[in-house]
């Protein structure tokens, strides 16, 4: 599994947003080092700290960094010159909250670091697409691949007061990471084409509410086996209702 390293000016910040990611990680998370705040203990960033998380977070699957503002970004790259393989850190663009749930619950299901990078680029997606501020060139979410002859499938409603919100949405990704299965989830009627069930932020983007009627479908060896279980997870209410 690979690590993730998150660099903030500010030590309580950072604090604050890796145990939110981790509360969404389920029980056998990835590595999650901090290092955040200046030399002195102020507000700032510190490249020998960064290296020295970046080395501590590296398991030989590679790391992934997270920043919160424009200088962490330098003093990251920085921190690659000290580090002893950069070749295994990749520093992400994405927005330092979202970004660090996603790459959590992704890395979480056993994603590689190009893979959990990959998703966690377009980890704001969800908030400009629920608030209507996509643009006309913005690719759409992460689709699935084409139903195959020998898809499984079925429909239900999801029951929970908030809809797919961001602990329920973790626990269906990382449910459905789980299994050697290529799972799909759409809103039945809406107008977004299935998503990969694998991916966190595609499953966000989708914005489903209370009262909503999904289609939930898999191919693959163990489909019938993870269906099983998704149908649980959403007719149960994930453990809300």
């Amino acid at each position: 599994m690979i690590g993730i390293v998150a660099v903030s000016h500010s030590r309580p910040l950072a604090e604050a947003a890796v145990d939110l990611a981790l509360r969404m990680g389920g029980g056998d998370p990835p590595t999650v080092l901090i290092a955040a705040g200046g030399p002195d203990g102020d507000l700032g960033t510190d490249a020998a700290a960064i290296a020295q998380a970046l080395d501590s977070a590296d398991s030989g699957d590679g790391v992934l960094v997270l920043m919160d503002l424009g200088s962490a970004l330098l003093s990251a790259e920085m921190a690659l010159e000290f580090a002893a393989a950069p070749n295994r850190v990749a520093l992400s663009p994405a927005p330092f909250v979202e970004g660090l749930v996603s790459a959590v619950v992704t890395a979480a299901g056993g994603a590689t670091l190009a893979q959990v990078a990959a998703e966690v680029a377009g980890a704001a997606e969800a908030k400009r697409v629920h608030l209507g501020a996509v643009d006309a060139d913005a690719p759409p979410p992460e689709s699935g691949s084409a139903p195959s002859g020998d898809e499984l499938s079925f429909e239900t409603t999801v029951v929970n007061p908030s809809g797919l919100h961001a602990r329920p949405a973790a626990t269906f990704v990382k449910t459905a990471s789980r299994f050697d299965a290529d799972v799909q989830i759409a809103e039945i009627g809406g107008e977004t084409p299935p998503v990969s069930a694998r991916s966190l932020l595609a499953l966000m983007a989708l914005g489903i509410r209370q009262g909503t009627r999904v289609r939930v479908t898999a191919t693959g060896a163990q489909a019938r086996d993870a269906l099983e279980e998704l149908r649980t997870l959403i007719d149960d209410g994930f453990g809300e209702v």
